[in-house]
């Protein structure tokens, strides 16, 4: 088993190990390369815009973080054409696939990019250039590997020319035209192949050779060698067992979420929730479904008093199962005197009278927690998505109190884990204000929080949400509302929506975070907005297109009946998002204004 992923930066410690791991490769396999050239990988991978060609490196990796494949492209985005520098694969992995996953990889993204067609340089197979009877049979083997996907060697030039009549072995220049009809023109391919020259042996030929090269394609259209060692293209040359990561979404769903049920005339957060969801997600099929593991409870506490905890899980304990105790009495919050019985001290701890302690609701929301948890820890290895579905919901729940159906603040509790590789923003996009969230990182600037809500004025939590509310002390200026008037569409949304991403694309952060709202769907019994199914697809898109690596951690929705249509909008368009901005980082028109 292995997968392919592309490495974007070296920003998180997995994906800067395996820079170093290809690099190492590099210097093994590669000793006449330029050493200092190796060295400029990560910064090529950060700054694509520096250089004329934009860099693409794809990973084939085990699960245990070792490289055992990778595969270098450049894109030249003004005319539109790739040329992969380097595919290799572990000599011990040799036949088993992963060099046609690597190339299978190569050409999707090439096709995603709109490039006209893939070059590359293969080892001659023919004995008038080449001496050695062992390279050929190697130089054989690949050629006769890449006819499977339709790359021939482009033939009748002198691009076999060697610099120096005792060279042995001068490339061919093969061209893949991913499965294009149209001809290579000689004008566009003299285009390209100075272009490749002057990149890979600017500094090296002698005088006047690329010219000579260049001149030599004469013929129009260019022509290629015909098949030598297979007629039909590898329809099954990938192998089963490997995975693609880039486009994908890791989906980690609770598997205790219904215990929590609350059959309670009115109470809407309901189990049949999470089944709708999925059901729309899944008909996507963007999602990889992972499965839970468990976290130490230090990670709820981090986030959370001790206090609190404690008493959740000692108060759900005691509750008779099937029974539930709702919040009745409110003392003022003197922390040396909270109310002796345990029943009481719910008003001590909670901020509403409608959040019910129950039997499972410690288990369930400890379990939304874990899941939150399994979710972030998935984006260091390898997927740049991932969403939790979980219930109950968590952002209602500050640092020492809970409510608004939630107990634990998953949200919160991922942010702060992801936060340890850098800097993360939370973005809300629930009905109601996280005022959990926005208690627990006020004070805090390496978490930027931005939410766009229901006025408070007239919409829960009332006390918390205001446009005033900035941040405090280190985190002043950390924390963004957004608070909107009590009808809105979904072109008002998306003004808002634009405004808080921009916000956070200055924060530049490593991770976005995103409280997860459908309950801003038109008929919504917690709201007010009309957001349609189309809306929550436009909002995806503009999410999508935002390019951070994201986790999506499930809050509100409640209009059960199209919660289905709602979840899979949503997704529809961030994949269509994220899909673009995977196209437009890896290559910018010539209308980019740092190009």
């Amino acid at each position: 088993m292995f997968r392919i992923r592309r490495i974007f930066d070296d920003v998180i410690t997995r994906d800067r190990e395996a820079i170093a791991q290809v690099q190492d490769i590099l210097r093994k396999q590669f000793n006449a390369l330029d050493a200092a050239e190796i060295d400029r990988l990560a910064g090529k991978l950060k700054n694509p815009l520096k250089y004329r060609f934009k860099t693409v490196l794809f990973i084939a990796d085990d699960l245990q973080g070792r490289v055992r494949g990778f595969a270098l492209v450049q894109h030249e985005p003004l005319m539109r054409f790739c040329y992969l520098d380097f595919i290799s694969i572990n000599p011990r992995d040799a036949g088993r696939g992963i060099g046609a996953a690597l190339y299978e990889q190569v050409r999707e993204e090439a096709l995603s990019l709109q490039a006209g067609g893939v070059f590359f340089e293969c080892l001659p197979d023919d004995p008038a250039l080449c001496r050695d009877a062992e390279l050929r049979r190697q130089s054989a083997a690949r050629l006769r590997f890449y006819e499977r996907f339709g790359a021939f060697p482009i033939t009748g030039t002198r691009y076999e020319t060697p610099f120096k009549p005792t060279d042995d072995a001068p490339p061919y220049l093969v061209f893949d035209s991913l499965g294009s009809t149209t001809d290579l023109r000689r004008k566009r391919a003299r285009e390209i192949v100075q272009t490749i020259l002057e990149r890979k042996y600017g500094r090296r030929c002698p005088p006047g050779y690329i010219d000579m090269v260049v001149d030599s394609f004469a013929d129009d259209p260019i022509r290629l060698r015909p098949p030598r060692y297979n007629n039909l293209r590898n329809k099954d040359a990938s192998p089963a067992g490997v995975v693609t990561l880039d486009r994908r979404i890791a989906l980690v769903v609770s598997d205790r979420h219904d215990i929590h049920h609350v059959k309670d005339r009115g109470y809407v957060e309901a189990p049949v929730r999470i089944k709708s969801i999925l059901e729309g997600i899944q008909k996507l099929g963007i999602c990889d479904q992972t499965e839970p593991r468990g976290f130490p409870e230090r990670h709820i506490r981090a986030v959370h008093s001790n206090a609190l905890v404690d008493y959740l899980k000692k108060m759900c304990a005691l509750v008779e199962p099937g029974e539930s105790v709702y919040p009745y009495v409110f003392p003022i919050r003197n922390a040396a005197k909270p109310p002796v019985e345990m029943p009481v001290r719910a008003g001590y701890y909670c901020i509403d009278t409608f959040t019910p302690l129950n039997r499972h609701a410690y288990t369930s929301a400890r379990r939304a927690v874990d899941c939150a948890l399994t979710a972030a820890s998935i984006l260091f290895k390898g997927y740049r998505f991932a969403y939790a579905l979980v219930r109950p919901p968590g952002h209602h729940a500050e640092r020492r109190a809970f409510g608004g159906f939630c107990y634990f603040n998953s949200t919160a509790v991922a942010a702060h884990f992801l936060s340890a590789a850098g800097r993360v923003a939370v973005l809300d996009i629930d009905y109601h204000h996280g005022n959990g969230t926005q208690n627990i990182f006020y004070k805090r600037r390496d978490v930027l929080t931005v939410s766009i809500h229901g006025n408070p004025k007239f919409a829960y939590p009332y006390f918390s949400g205001f446009v005033d509310e900035k941040g405090k002390d280190d985190g002043r200026g950390f924390n963004l509302n957004i608070p909107l008037e009590e009808t809105v569409d979904g072109q008002r949304f998306r003004r808002s929506l634009a405004t808080a991403l921009d916000r956070i694309q200055k924060f530049k952060p490593q991770f976005l975070v995103v409280a997860l709202g459908y309950d801003i769907a038109k008929g919504d019994p917690t709201g007010t907005w009309l957001l349609s199914p189309q809306d929550f697809e436009k909002n995806g898109r503009m999410i999508g297109s935002a390019g951070f690596p994201t986790l999506f951690v499930q809050e509100g929705g409640y209009r059960v009946p199209m919660l289905a249509r709602n979840a899979g909008a949503f997704f529809r368009g961030f994949a269509d998002g994220a899909r673009a901005w995977l196209t437009l980082r890896s290559g910018r028109t010539h209308t980019d204004k740092d190009a």
